[in-house]
This record gives structure tokens, C-alpha cells and sequence, in this order.
């Protein structure tokens, strides 16, 4: 044998163990776009260098070489791959960065900027953008932007000393603009909403449910308020706190088919509800609650979990404080979130009280499965 020849293959050997043993290579093999960003490899036998997800044929492990940046690669003298295009942003990354210009473009705007504006500027379809917006953000654009305009309107109505002042603290131009937006996401003018809601007609009504007593608010825009206690009365008076000057109507004969709906809702959640609701809060608060209705009955999501599924794992606090801030018990499911070790945090209404909701749903949902299978057989 010719020891020239074996001491070559051993070098060879040596080389190509040292990318393989490097845990990098498994994501190269795998084509991994999650480590994109993370580190490029090098090819000797081509010169160039390449993203982890590149499609491009595998090379042999003697051949690689790993970077922690793209420009290491290029004084080493290799030049960026054509194919996966190395030196460009990644893909993700850069429809990440058209969302949130599209989400700072509607805080700036005076009016609400159409679909095809933002899907324009943002080098996309008005389908892919809307559908892009809706899985990053959690929210349609339109939603987003009736969100960031409502706590924009409270914030200002609530720090400044008078209207007009509000309109230019919240970024209005113009006090038209500013009373069409505040009447959308209020339901009142801008003066009532200083004064308590003066004049602000507010029906309610209180029914008794296995759960307690149950308040039921309608403004004109729908459904406001859902409370459970022990405390009929109580319920009554934490209402008008919350508008201290609003015209509280109880006692109509009309809203008792809409009680009773919603009596018959929390009885049974797989009724569902049918009902307009009147949901205001922050961006984010409107995320989470849109999140908490997608939850489906007989399920539970831990905090953590709902944090991830809205693309902010690190908000797990913000998260819990957006459950705490829903007015609207059972419509929005904020009983439906538990600790991480399923264990039941607190609750609005009552920890007692969210453990019975989530039997009750667990209950109603095996019932249902038991009569979809009776019905496929």
C-alpha cells in the first residue's frame, strides 16, 4: 500500500469528520430555514458560500466550512451563493419587516389606509398581504387599525384637557376625522366619553343562571358587558362605574330575548352566540381576545402556550393581563386559559366559577363526539 495514498485518504477522513461532528452540519443537511441567519457555509470546491436551507446539491462534509457572518466568508474569498442568495434578506425576515412597515403606515395615517394601498406598498397581492398581516399580526388590518385608533382616541380624551386638544394629541389633522374615528370605537361622541358617557343609553338586564347571577350590558353597538357574581345588586353598581353619567335602562321587555340568549349561551357554549358584540381595547388586547375565541370549547390553552401562538413567547405577563382586562365573560373565553401545568390561575369572576365553565365545556364536548360517531355509524 502506498503510504502517500493512506496518509491522503486519512486527511480526507479528518476533514470531513470535523464538519460532521460540527452540530451545524445536520441543519445543513437538513436544509434547515429556521438556522438561516444563524451561520453560512462554505464550499472549497465551488467558492462560494451558501444559507443553511440552500437547495442547492449537497456537498461532501471535506468541503464546508462554517461562518458566523456572511462577510467572514467573503475575506475568505468566497463569493455568495446564486442560488439561495446568501447576502439578501431572508425571505421571512422580509415580509416581517413589510408587516410592521404596514402596521407603522396605519398608526401614521390620518384615515385608515385601503387594502391595496398597504398590499401595494408592500410589494404583494392584496390576498397575500391580508392573509400574511392577519398570521403575524393576529389581527385583519382593518381590525388592527380600529384597535390602534381606540386606544389611541381613550388615551388622549383621558390626558388632555379638552377635545380639541385630544384630536392633535392623537395624531388627527383634522376634527373631522376625529369624530368619525371616535364615534366608531366608543359609541359616543368625545364629550360624553369625557363625562362618563352622559346621555350614553346603556340597556341591561340581570338573570339568573347555574353560574350565579348574570348582568347582561347592550350598548348601540352591541353587546358590552358579561358579569358573573354572587351579588346582583353588586353587578348592577360595578356597571355604573363604569359609566358613572350613562343612561342605565333596565327593565325592557325587548332585551329579555337577548338575556335569555345569553343565558342560554353560557348553559350550553356550544350554542354559541349570535349576537353583535361591543369589544374595545388596545392592539394587543384586541389579539389576545380574538385569540381566546379561537380556543374551542372543551379545550384549554395555557398562558405560555397563547403567548406563542400570537408570535410574542416573551408576553406571557402582558397575556395573562389581557384575560384580566375581558369585560366579556364566556363570549370571550378567557376562562379557557390555565397555567402551564394545568392548574387553574385566577379568574375575573371567580376561580369556582372557571372551573365549572371548563367542565361544563369538557362535558358538552364529549357529548357532541359521542353523536357524531353514533351518527357515522
Amino acid at each position: 500500500m502506498n503510504p502517500t495514498s493512506t496518509q491522503q485518504r486519512q486527511a480526507v477522513a479528518a476533514a470531513a469528520a470535523a464538519p460532521e461532528a460540527d452540530p451545524r452540519w445536520p441543519r445543513v443537511v437538513d436544509r434547515d430555514a429556521g438556522a438561516d441567519g444563524t451561520f453560512w457555509y462554505a464550499v472549497s470546491t465551488t467558492g462560494v458560500y451558501c444559507r443553511p436551507s440552500c437547495g442547492a446539491r449537497l456537498a461532501r462534509p471535506e468541503h464546508v466550512r462554517f461562518y458566523a457572518s456572511r462577510e467572514a466568508a467573503e475575506q475568505d474569498g468566497f463569493r455568495p451563493c446564486k442560488r439561495c442568495r446568501p447576502d439578501a434578506q431572508a425571505r421571512s425576515q422580509q415580509q416581517a419587516e413589510a408587516i410592521v412597515r404596514a402596521c407603522r403606515h396605519i398608526e401614521q395615517a390620518e384615515a385608515v389606509p385601503s387594502l391595496e394601498a398597504l398590499a401595494h406598498e408592500a410589494g404583494m397581492s392584496r390576498f397575500h398581504f391580508h392573509r400574511l398581516f392577519k398570521a403575524m399580526v393576529g389581527l385583519t388590518p382593518r381590525a388592527y387599525a380600529q384597535a390602534w385608533r381606540s386606544g389611541r382616541i381613550r388615551a388622549a380624551l383621558q390626558d388632555e384637557g379638552s377635545v380639541l386638544a385630544a384630536v392633535y394629541a392623537a395624531g388627527y389633522a383634522s376634527t373631522g376625522r376625529f369624530y368619525a374615528d371616535s364615534d366608531a370605537v366608543l359609541g359616543m361622541t368625545p364629550t360624553r366619553f369625557r363625562q362618563g358617557g352622559t346621555d350614553t343609553q346603556i340597556r341591561f338586564a340581570i338573570a339568573a343562571s347555574a353560574l350565579g347571577a348574570l348582568l347582561v350590558a347592550q350598548s348601540t353597538r352591541g353587546i358590552c358587558a358579561i358579569a358573573l357574581g354572587d351579588d346582583a345588586d353588586q353587578l348592577a353598581r360595578d356597571l355604573q362605574d363604569r359609566f358613572p353619567q350613562a343612561m342605565l335602562v333596565g327593565d325592557d321587555p325587548d332585551f329579555a330575548r337577548t338575556v335569555a340568549q345569553v343565558v342560554g349561551f353560557v348553559e350550553m357554549p356550544a350554542l354559541g352566540l349570535d349576537l353583535p358584540l361591543d369589544i374595545r381595547g388596545t392592539a394587543f388586547q384586541q389579539r389576545v381576545w380574538q385569540a381566546l375565541r379561537e380556543v374551542p370549547a372543551g379545550e384549554t390553552v395555557s398562558y405560555t402556550e397563547l403567548a406563542q401562538r400570537l408570535g410574542v413567547p416573551r408576553a406571557v405577563r402582558a397575556v395573562a393581563s389581557a384575560c384580566a382586562a375581558n369585560t366579556l365573560a364566556v363570549a370571550v373565553p378567557c376562562h379557557r386559559v390555565v397555567r402551564q401545568d394545568g392548574s387553574l390561575s385566577g379568574y375575573r369572576w371567580g376561580v369556582e366559577r372557571k372551573r365549572a365553565l371548563i367542565d361544563r365545556e369538557a362535558r358538552g364536548a364529549g357529548v357532541a363526539d359521542e353523536a357524531a360517531v353514533k351518527a357515522g355509524t
